[in-house]
């Protein structure tokens, strides 16, 4: 086993890494398959998902899933050479992001199934960086005396919405890898205004609202407000 995935197990029949979330022992999290834009179109077509959402245009077809997959999985699997390229360092390296995202049901017959996503990334917005003296920046700078500002992104299938999935999810990745393996110390959020789901799921993590804008951003020609939420890791 490879210490620089650590805490991430591997998969003995495909050797994919997954991490397993703390409180739904049958979810996990994956790096992201080509094969997954069929399940990508379904959840990202259902109004109870896209409403909430700011980016991905509606209708979501083949061609846009193609796109994302495309998109996403050459760095993925660039950032897990990397770290293969690294197993012999005694030294766990901080890293600049998470090699697993796409939630996962674990059915009883081994097969999985698709629900949804989680990312963390550098903060960009300027409401997630107001006060901060910060810019967007697409590396972190790891001044431990100014931490770098992150936040996250996530959407979950309907079917599994009011199952604490989504909070174990975040929960999960923060305290297993962001924390200890991206020295992730400070987060600004963001929900759209109304996203009463997506606030509780913050604030039982610790989250502190901070504000609602008004008009903070275009989603798909509405102007929509957005919830702000602030985190500063305990030490």
């Amino acid at each position: 086993m490879n210490r620089q995935l650590h805490p991430l197990e591997i998969n003995p029949k495909t050797g994919e890494p997954f991490l397993r979330l703390l409180s739904h022992p049958n979810i996990i999290l994956t790096p992201p398959r080509l094969d997954d834009a069929p399940q990508l179109m379904a959840i990202l077509n259902d109004e109870r998902v896209y409403h909430w959402l700011s980016s991905p245009p509606v209708p979501y077809t083949q061609e846009h899933a193609d796109w994302w997959l495309n998109h996403i999985k050459p760095p993925s699997d660039k950032f897990l050479a990397e770290l293969e390229e690294a197993r012999d360092d005694p030294t766990l390296k901080i890293v600049d992001e998470c090699p697993v995202r796409y939630i996962r049901e674990v059915k009883e017959d081994g097969t999985e199934v698709f629900l949804g996503d989680i990312w963390i990334d550098l903060a960009g917005q300027p409401w997630e960086l107001e006060g901060s003296g910060k810019t967007s920046q697409s590396k972190p700078l790891r001044d431990p005396n100014d931490p770098d500002i992150w936040t996250v992104g996530d959407y979950l299938a309907p079917s599994h919405h009011g199952q604490g999935i989504m909070s174990d999810a975040f929960k999960t990745v923060l305290q297993q890898w962001a924390i200890p393996r991206m020295g992730v110390r400070r987060m600004a959020v963001t929900a759209l205004d109304g996203n009463k789901g997506s606030v509780r799921v913050f604030e039982k993590l610790g989250f502190k609202f901070r504000e609602t804008i008004q008009d903070a951003l275009d989603v798909r020609g509405t102007k929509r407000g957005v919830h702000v939420l602030d985190w500063r890791l305990e030490e």
